[in-house]
């Protein structure tokens, strides 16, 4: 009797522990992207946007701030990078910031998106948290030089997304950007 008491305690605290066990990531269930909160975006309604935008954020489309027809470079680059554990603008790319919030400024029904990644460096919460950040620190500097809040939406992909694939500095500074999409 004791014995099948025995059993049947220790078949409930096995089936316990392996419930406890099992949990959630809230993150995966969103594909590995936290929106800004205040922006109600989810990363499902990023991609329905990409596609119905028909190629725009591969330049394809819609003019860069620069009025070019795409590419990366120049006053309207479309990636602003950052340095390691940063959301500081660089001075550098403060002219291209510049410009996309002089396009939009100058064409209210253009709305753009601003992808915050980070290297892959730290772990998967703060680099969310990072790269939201640095989304941020672009949409502040574009809001203060005249660019409409509401023509700005903000997205985090942290870590999932990189640039280059590599594990070395070289890699980590071209994942640690803010790419701006039309």
């Amino acid at each position: 009797m004791q014995t099948m008491n025995m059993r049947m305690l220790f078949l409930a605290l096995s089936a316990l522990a392996v419930a406890g066990c099992q949990t959630v990531d809230e993150l995966s269930k969103e594909g590995g992207a936290a929106t800004v909160e205040d922006q109600g975006i989810s990363p499902a309604e990023m991609e329905a946007m990409d596609a119905q935008a028909g190629g725009a954020n591969k330049g394809e489309g819609y003019p860069n701030a620069d009025g070019s027809d795409g590419g990366r470079g120049g006053d309207g680059a479309r990636v602003i990078y950052f340095e390691y554990d940063s959301d500081e603008i660089r001075p550098e790319f403060r002219p291209a910031i510049e410009a996309h919030a002089a396009y939009i400024t100058s064409h209210p029904d253009t709305v753009i998106t601003l992808e915050g990644h980070a290297d892959e460096r730290g772990s998967r919460e703060y680099n969310l948290a990072l790269g939201e950040r640095r989304a941020l620190a672009v949409r502040k500097q574009i809001t203060l030089l005249g660019g409409s809040a509401s023509q700005v939406r903000t997205v985090s992909y942290g870590e999932e997304h990189p640039d280059s694939p590599g594990h070395d500095e070289s890699a980590f500074s071209l994942n640690r950007r803010v790419e701006i999409s039309y």
